[in-house]
C-alpha cells in the first residue's frame, strides 16, 4: 500500500527536513514543494501500523509542525476500459 504524507514546517526548514525524511524506512522520496505544504513524502507499507511508525518517525523529526495523510486508493480497471 502507498500513501502520500504532506507536511508543513518551521520556517526555512524545508530543505533539511526533506533529506532527513527520505532516510526514514518506508519513505521512497520525500521532496521540498510548493503550495500548501513544503514537503511531500511518498511512503510504502504493507500494514497498517507500518504507516502509524512511519508517520511517528516523519512528526519526530525537527522542524516538522503538522502532517496530513492521504492513503492511495486503489482501484483495478477492467479489461476493456
Amino acid at each position: 500500500m502507498y500513501a502520500y504524507i504532506l507536511i508543513n514546517t518551521e520556517a526555512g526548514r524545508l530543505w533539511r527536513v526533506a533529506e532527513d525524511i527520505s532516510k526514514i524506512q518506508g519513505v521512497n522520496m520525500a521532496h521540498a514543494v510548493t503550495g500548501h505544504y513544503d514537503v511531500i513524502a511518498f511512503v510504502e507499507f504493507f500494514r497498517i501500523e507500518e504507516l502509524s511508525r512511519i508517520i511517528d518517525a516523519i512528526q519526530s523529526v525537527e522542524g516538522v509542525v503538522r502532517t496530513h495523510t492521504a492513503i492511495v486508493m486503489a482501484q483495478r480497471l477492467s479489461e476493456g476500459m
